[in-house]
């Protein structure tokens, strides 16, 4: 039946039934495309192709501009090794990050802080173990042993930082060192 020949009242409720219709298939097109751009710009921060990493960064709701410190997650791990962070741990955590370039008050060390206050879920951790199995994949050996030297140095210093039982003892204890232990495994 034609439009015309319809009433008007049956026109208009097809007119917005079509419009809300529209309006959802627009969000839903602009939401996409949002999600692929920071998939894009994911991939080119961390220089991967992997769909199953990009995958668990966009459900872990990282974003290109956080994800630097995504690389810190070995020296969040081995902070939280005894359930707790000593101050002198948590300073070695955001001194790397310093380094590193994250500048404090942005958004990056906003989320860095956030990991010190609160530990990462289990996820977290997997994720970056499947991006490390992606880097050993698809890197030279020899870059690949100096990337794990460096991030196992950085942990290893956080380990330290807070020395043995007063002072004395093994800086390092069993549960840091089997975190620093299971970080280096995911080279392999």
């Amino acid at each position: 039946m034609p439009k015309h020949t319809l009433n008007p009242d049956a026109l208009r409720m097809e007119e917005s039934f079509f419009a809300e219709e529209n309006a959802k298939l627009l969000h839903k097109l602009r939401n996409e495309a949002k999600n692929k751009e920071r998939r894009d710009a994911l991939r080119a921060a961390l220089r991967i192709d992997d769909e199953g990493v990009i995958d668990a960064l966009v459900e872990l709701d990282l974003y290109p501009e956080t994800v630097v410190a995504f690389g810190l997650i070995p020296l969040i791990e081995v902070a939280w090794a005894d359930w707790e962070i000593q101050d002198k741990e948590r300073e070695a955590v955001l001194k790397a990050a310093y380094d590193r370039g994250i500048e404090p008050g942005s958004t990056t060390c906003e989320l860095l802080e956030n990991w010190l206050l609160r530990r990462p879920g289990p996820e977290m951790l997997e994720t970056w173990k499947h991006y490390v199995g992606v880097i050993v994949e698809k890197t030279d050996p020899n870059k690949c042993a100096m990337i794990r030297d460096g991030i196992l140095a950085q942990a290893k210093g956080v380990a330290e930082a807070a020395g043995g039982f007063l002072g004395f003892g093994s800086k390092i204890s069993a549960v840091e060192q089997k975190v620093l232990d299971d970080l280096a495994a995911a080279f392999e």
